[in-house]
């Protein structure tokens, strides 16, 4: 079930407040919408992540030094952060909702990279990368006194697919279902009340498909 979203400035980085209608339990979701490309994790708003790795090392492979990061404060969100994005491909009119997978992530990890700023990066970043050398995801330098876009922890929804998890189990296509769309962002910025009234008509509408079955 979703509580309310948050109204006013975001006191933290999450937009709404899930609850677990069975064991009662909550937790913070930040809600976020991007294309099918770079997307932010976190914007390490303290400006604490990029400091903490080039204090380790420009190549980080040692497995202790590996485990120091995920035991430092400043990486304490990359688990407890739960980012639920929407990612949409407007060329193909297609979109997809996504869970990144931290967990799987942090495991894999075995090898972290210092990178110079190029290739469209005004910055330099770390990179972190799993035994086979696949891109997991990024801490970009930006100072505190960066954009949000030029500092905080990234991933790519493309080149980091293998740490995320479809909700949708895969692309839902929308070029002809322009209500769908409207439904997804309708309930981004609806409040737990209009949750609640949409999902009863949806599993309505579930248990009609099902009668429908039965007699078909």
């Amino acid at each position: 079930m979703l509580e309310k979203t948050l109204t006013g400035p975001k006191k933290h980085e999450e937009d709404i407040t899930i609850t677990n209608e069975i064991t009662k339990a909550t937790f913070p979701v930040s809600l976020k919408a991007y294309g099918n490309g770079p997307l932010q994790l976190s914007t390490d708003k303290n400006f604490q992540m990029f400091p903490k790795l080039k204090a380790i090392g420009t190549v980080i492979e040692n497995k202790m030094d590996i485990a120091r990061i995920w035991a430092d404060p400043a990486f304490s969100e990359f688990s407890t952060m739960n980012v639920l994005p929407l990612i949409y491909d407007e060329k193909k009119q297609r979109c997809n909702i996504l869970v990144f997978n931290s967990e799987a992530a942090k495991a894999s990890v075995a090898r972290v990279a210092y990178e110079e700023a190029g290739r469209g990066r005004m910055y330099p970043v770390f990179r972190f990368y799993d035994a086979e050398g696949n891109y997991i995801c990024e801490v970009r330098y930006g100072s505190g006194t960066a954009n949000a876009l030029q500092r905080g922890l990234w991933t790519h929804t493309k080149n980091g697919l293998k740490y995320f998890d479809s909700v949708t189990a895969g692309w839902i296509d929308y070029s002809h279902n322009y209500v769908l769309v409207k439904l997804f962002s309708h309930a981004l910025l609806s409040t737990s009340k209009g949750h609640e009234a949409a999902l009863v008509k949806l599993k309505e509408d579930i248990e009609e498909q099902k009668r429908h079955s039965k007699l078909g």
